[in-house]
């Protein structure tokens, strides 16, 4: 008993939950009024989610051996495509309900056609997971901005704003949704045949293809997933801002890359678990809000965010150079 909870404390995971509970507890101590204040840890629940949505989904791209540079931009294409049909419904006098439910099977279908298109470019054609989303985050970027005209998409019904601002119990909703995809995205990732041909892909593609792992079509439908989730964190974004716009989340795609990496997921593939992304997520929502309330500008905060990403990888390159 003793030897397993040693194990768990000294593991990858268990250190960054240490590293959790200390940036926790400074930023608390430096600013307890304000950091430890109801609104500010309410601020948090509802932010994290589709944070963490986002670090999820570019985890499992990542465990593949690629990126997907066009994540946030595939969120706000989605709430925007999406958002502009609930607020036609809504100005046209429909049921509310109705036109959320339209609304989301709309941003979930849009979204599922940009996964398909980055899968079939990056798996079928054979273009560089880096250079192919890179692209397609200009196209899909260009396409949002055509729409909107630079503007915002609103006038949502009363009902999609729950979403974003309600509570069940006291907990808010976009934190049970988390906590729902959290473990889904576990049990398809580390539970599951697809699951493991993922990190066998991300290993050495060549051996998953000799082992009779259809490489392809695994990569083709790890970009389409994680497109999906991008749709939900978009959902979760447009509920909270009661609007839509293609700079939404922008902030995000540098973060989710800091928040996998920072995790134990290897920038390489093959290598990476749901819960050290989670914990990585939170070390983050923290070290942001506290910045924020300490009024760091909020451009610096990307200057910090992307000083931790270079120091983890140059850590882990470190590590595996030495290791090797």
């Amino acid at each position: 008993m003793k030897s397993g909870v040693k194990k768990l404390i000294v593991s990858k995971e268990g250190i960054l939950f240490c590293i959790f509970l200390f940036v926790f507890f400074l930023m608390s101590l430096l600013s307890p009024g304000r950091f430890l204040s109801w609104y500010n840890l309410q601020s948090m629940a509802y932010q994290l989610p589709e944070f963490g949505i986002l670090a999820l989904s570019m985890m499992i791209v990542i465990v593949t051996g690629g990126i997907n540079l066009s994540l946030t931009y595939t969120a706000t294409l989605s709430m925007i495509v999406g958002g502009m049909v609930m607020a036609n419904i809504s100005a046209a006098g429909g049921n509310g309900i109705l036109a959320v439910l339209a609304g989301i099977v709309i941003m979930i279908g849009m979204a599922s056609l940009c996964g398909v298109f980055n899968g079939f470019v990056v798996a079928y054609i054979g273009v560089t997971p880096m250079l192919a989303t890179l692209g397609a985050m200009t196209l899909f970027e260009g396409i949002s901005l055509n729409i909107t005209k630079g503007g915002a998409i609103s006038g949502f019904p009363f009902e999609f704003l729950m979403i974003g601002s309600g509570t069940v119990l006291g907990i808010p909703i976009p934190m049970i949704l988390f906590i729902l995809i959290i473990v889904g995205t576990w049990l398809f990732l580390e539970r599951s045949k697809m699951g493991m041909s993922i990190y066998m892909i991300g290993c050495n593609p060549k051996v998953a293809l000799y082992s009779g792992v259809r490489v392809k079509r695994i990569i083709f439908q790890t970009y389409l997933i994680a497109s999906v989730l991008a749709a939900i964190a978009g959902v979760l974004m447009a509920s909270r801002y009661n609007s839509a716009k293609e700079s939404y989340g922008s902030s995000y795609l540098l973060q989710a890359v800091a928040a996998s990496v920072l995790g134990g997921t290897n920038i390489s593939g093959g290598e990476g678990k749901i819960a050290g992304t989670v914990i990585a997520v939170m070390i983050l929502q923290v070290i942001s809000s506290g910045l924020n309330i300490f009024g760091l500008n909020r451009y610096l905060t990307n200057v910090v965010m992307g000083g931790i990403l270079i120091v983890v990888l140059t850590i882990n390159f470190l590590t595996e150079k030495r290791s090797k």
